[in-house]
Formats: C-alpha cells, sequence, structure tokens
C-alpha cells in the first residue's frame, strides 16, 4: 500500500497536528476548486495507482439524521460529487467514504450515483452501517462506510466484534494516568487534560446530578433550564456518562457539559481534551497543536477513531497492523 500519509482539507488548523503525529504531508485547499494535477505534483502521486488510497470523509451534518437547521452544511451536500472526480482521474486502487448514517438514507444523497460510477469503473465494493463500539472504540458512535477496490474481485466491512467492548471506565477511569481535577483546569503539558470552565450555575447542576450516568431528572425544578420545564425527553445534554458503557458519539462539542451527555462520570466538570480523544482512540501520546481548546476538540471530534480506521485499513492489505 501507499507509504506517505497525505492529506487534503479546507481546515488549515490541522494541518501542524496531521504532519508532525504522522510524518506526512498536508495540502490546506477546498477539494471543490483544488487542480487535480496539483494534487498530483504537490503529493508526487499518478494516475492509476494500484496501492493509491482515496478517503473522503465530507462534512456530514446535512445527512446527519440529528433534527437540526441544515441551512449552513446545506452546500457540504456535493462534496462527494467534486471528490467522484477526482476518484475518476486517479482511479486509485482503493477507496473509503465514512459519513453519518444518514448519507445513505436521505433521498436526494449523492451516495446511490457514486456506487452506481464505482461499478461502472470496475470497482468492486461493500457498503453499510458500523458501529466505532465493535471495533475497540470506547465510544457508541454508528458511521456509513463504504470500501471500494478495483484490485481485487471483492472487498467486505471488517467484522463486528460484539464480545469485547470496551467501556468508559476501562478507558479513562485509571485515577494514574487522569489525576481528578477541578472544571476550569488547564494543564499546560502536552497530555492537555484540561477541562471547560462551568458557569457558578452549571457547577450547582453538575453537583447535583447523580454519578455514573445521571442526568437532568434529579435536579430541583429551580435548576431546570426553562426550554425544559414542560418538555420530557433529551436527557444526554447536562447528563454524566456511564462508567460501565461505552460514551456517546465525540462530537466538536464534547468539552462543553451543555452539549451532550459529556459530564465526567463521578468528577463536577465535562471531561477533559485528553479524556475526549482517549474515547475516540487516539494514542495517549498523540500531540494536538493548537493554543484553543475549542479548536482542538474540533479536530477531535470530526476525526475517524484511529482504531476504526485501523480495522478498516486491514481488509485493504489484508493483514493486521498496529498504530
Amino acid at each position: 500500500m501507499v507509504s506517505n500519509k497525505l492529506a487534503y482539507r479546507s481546515w488549515e488548523e490541522c494541518k501542524e497536528t496531521y504532519e508532525k503525529n504522522n510524518n506526512a504531508k498536508f495540502l490546506h485547499a477546498n477539494v471543490s476548486s483544488l487542480s487535480k494535477k496539483k494534487l498530483g505534483k504537490f503529493f508526487g502521486i499518478r494516475r492509476n495507482q494500484r496501492n493509491l488510497i482515496f478517503v473522503g470523509c465530507s462534512p456530514c451534518q446535512y445527512y446527519s439524521n440529528i433534527k437540526t437547521d441544515k441551512t449552513k452544511s446545506k452546500q457540504s451536500r456535493l462534496l462527494l460529487e467534486d471528490f467522484q472526480e477526482f476518484v475518476a482521474y486517479y482511479r486509485p486502487g482503493y477507496v473509503f467514504i465514512e459519513n453519518v448514517p444518514g448519507l445513505d438514507k436521505k433521498p436526494d444523497s449523492p451516495i446511490g450515483k457514486f456506487k452506481k460510477f464505482l461499478l461502472e469503473q470496475g470497482y468492486a465494493f461493500d457498503d453499510g452501517i458500523l458501529n466505532a463500539k465493535y471495533f475497540g472504540v470506547p465510544q457508541n458512535r454508528r458511521r456509513y462506510v463504504l470500501l471500494a477496490t478495483r484490485i481485487k474481485g471483492k472487498i467486505t466491512l471488517p467484522d463486528e466484534d460484539r464480545e469485547i467492548i470496551k467501556t468508559v471506565e476501562k478507558a479513562i477511569g485509571n485515577e494514574k494516568q487522569f489525576p481528578s481535577i477541578p472544571a476550569g483546569h488547564n494543564d499546560n503539558t502536552d497530555f492537555m487534560h484540561s477541562s471547560a470552565k462551568l458557569s457558578k450555575l452549571n457547577l450547582k447542576r453538575i453537583r447535583t446530578t447523580s454519578h455514573n450516568g445521571g442526568d437532568r431528572r434529579s435536579w430541583p425544578k429551580a435548576l431546570q433550564p426553562p426550554c425544559y420545564n414542560d418538555h420530557d425527553g433529551h436527557y444526554d445534554v447536562y447528563g454524566r456518562m456511564f462508567w460501565n458503557r461505552p460514551s456517546p458519539a465525540i462530537t466538536t462539542r464534547f468539552v462543553s457539559y451543555s452539549n451532550g451527555r459529556y459530564g465526567h462520570p463521578v468528577q463536577d466538570r465535562a471531561i477533559s481534551i485528553r479524556e475526549g480523544a482517549v474515547l475516540q482512540s487516539f494514542p495517549l501520546n498523540y500531540k494536538f497543536y493548537s493554543d484553543s481548546q475549542g479548536t482542538i476538540a474540533k479536530m477531535i471530534g470530526n476525526a475517524v477513531p484511529p482504531e476504526l480506521a485501523k480495522r478498516i485499513a486491514q481488509q485493504f492489505i489484508g493483514k493486521q497492523i498496529s498504530i
């Protein structure tokens, strides 16, 4: 397979982190306007390389099943068609697509057209919904995955392992690795065991929340947000994680206590930057380069979990690999 690790994205903030951790080259560009020849020249790749993998993970908010305003993300819905043009031009040996499950369900999704294109170009493919928790990731994260090849006659998604599921406690429960810290703690080391500040009101809320999976149902009415006074459901918001389960999906807002079940199971704070990275299956020594916690959280939340990516890579090369 390819010996060089290459990436191009329209978000320049992750350039240093990607290049330094992966000994790689990173091109800051928008796929919609990027010259195909420029891509080849920059990375030193050529057309019809059998050992070349193209990975496409376009922004997914537009096809998400979460009921949010899709106005800002509407433009991103066509990025798969831009990616298809690069696949048609370079004809890599392998293709990997990762996105939200809704990509394969929405009637206006371009994935059907893309699969038809693959067949016409002589690619074999397999696709479906994978949950990262069945692939060594301590996180309940469902994603649509497509693997394609024109080198082999057949390719399949990796098999799930439902026997061994990694829990939050297994991932971040070691007190020596993750010592207790208060909300607002700033870790200036590369480990980045830093947690976001909480307002006085949110400190009261989390201190009133039961340990190990508690939520706002244990609060007195005075602590309830007004929008939930006459509303049942959405109990993950302001909730604590469970020790004995995988975490919820790590999004770009996992450092925010009010944006999901991102409260620590027993400590009165949201999970830290490093804890979120570990729940996303990044190695403990992976270094993130930015002065902004929000930017680092975005890098982590937008990533394909490395452990899941490793299992997928094994389908391409046909043998076990380590990360």
